[in-house]
């Protein structure tokens, strides 16, 4: 990896970016059915979704934009897609089933935007980029699983929206070690700022200071 953070830095990759408020905060797909090993889950999404608590919470107290997603096919599968091709369990992500809904630690609250979505990305076909407008977002946070999948496409097309896009790396969580690793190192170098919970935090309070 060291070899490879090298090629990168001497080709100009990986510069950094100010943070600038308002924020956001999106939380990618942290449904039951992803919090879950038997289903979609395993590797480290259940911490992810034990330290999102306190990000939410805070990103509350201050007043923060939050959207989550969830993964809903239609109940009959008429929009079933490529995606589902390729992980035909997907199709089981109805609207009313348990494994789609958000996690209880996690809920949303009145005020909250849930996008429903059936491909990677949180933007792609929905209204997520103009209710962040709306509110006036320039930095957004983000949270959720799976940080090779959802996240990495969410936070791509983030970027592409103009938004400033900050993967909180202990708030993001993957089926598997390597996949998580090579995503946020990619995303560090080309799309986002990446820092964990508590480096995060903090800006949010100076930002609330003023």
């Amino acid at each position: 990896m060291r070899d490879t953070a090298d090629i990168f830095s001497r080709q100009g990759f990986g510069a950094s970016f100010a943070s600038l408020p308002p924020y956001g905060l999106l939380i990618v797909d942290f449904v039951n059915g992803f919090a879950d090993p038997d289903i979609f889950g395993g590797g480290n999404i259940a911490p992810a979704i034990a330290r999102s608590g306190r990000l939410l919470s805070v990103a509350r107290e201050c007043g923060l934009a939050i959207a989550y997603s969830r993964i809903v096919f239609s109940d009959d599968d008429a929009d079933e897609n490529i995606f589902s091709l390729k992980v035909p369990g997907l199709l089981s992500l109805k609207e009313d089933e348990l494994a789609s809904q958000i996690v209880p630690v996690l809920a949303p609250q009145r005020g909250e935007l849930v996008v429903r979505k059936n491909v990677p990305s949180a933007f792609f076909g929905t209204s997520l980029a103009s209710w962040l407008t709306q509110r006036g977002v320039r930095t957004l946070a983000v949270a959720g699983c799976v940080t090779s999948g959802c996240v990495r496409a969410s936070v791509v097309d983030a970027m592409s929206f103009g938004f400033r896009p900050v993967v909180i790396s202990d708030c993001v969580g993957d089926r598997a070690e390597g996949p998580h690793a090579s995503s946020l190192f990619d995303m560090a170098q080309k799309y986002a700022l990446v820092m964990p919970r508590d480096e995060f935090l903090p800006l949010l309070h100076v930002m609330n200071r003023r």
